[in-house]
């Protein structure tokens, strides 16, 4: 199913033409990045794309008994990650992060030339 080539270690796939060609390439996505949270693949016909207006973007949240229990904004300007943030975390409690390593200093721009080997 790769589509070019040159792109071998991107994600680029033909569009497919079949529901096991889409569930082939979902698989691939799962194993090439490790996505362990279930998702959903739409049938051939999109109707959960037509159905949940998936352009613009939305975020949406759905329930373990399957039920929409939250609905953004369309995109791009009412598209908003952190209004999801707070709504998961006011229902499961804050999301806590390790901080990060303060980033390494750059080393100084080199001032002269490298010497030529003769």
């Amino acid at each position: 199913m790769r589509s070019n080539d040159k792109d071998k270690d991107d994600v680029c796939y033909m569009q497919p033409k079949t529901l096991e060609q889409r569930v082939a390439i979902a698989n691939d996505f799962t194993r090439r990045f490790k996505f362990t949270l279930p998702f959903g693949i739409d049938e051939m016909n999109n109707a959960a794309n037509d159905a949940f207006a998936a352009w613009p973007e939305r975020l949406y949240i759905i329930d373990a008994n399957g039920k929409i229990s939250y609905k953004g904004g369309n995109g791009p300007f009412r598209y908003d990650p952190n209004e999801v943030r707070a709504w998961l975390a006011q229902r499961f409690g804050e999301v806590k992060t390790k901080t990060a390593p303060p980033a390494a200093q750059p080393s100084p721009l080199q001032t002269t030339a490298p010497e030529k080997k003769s």
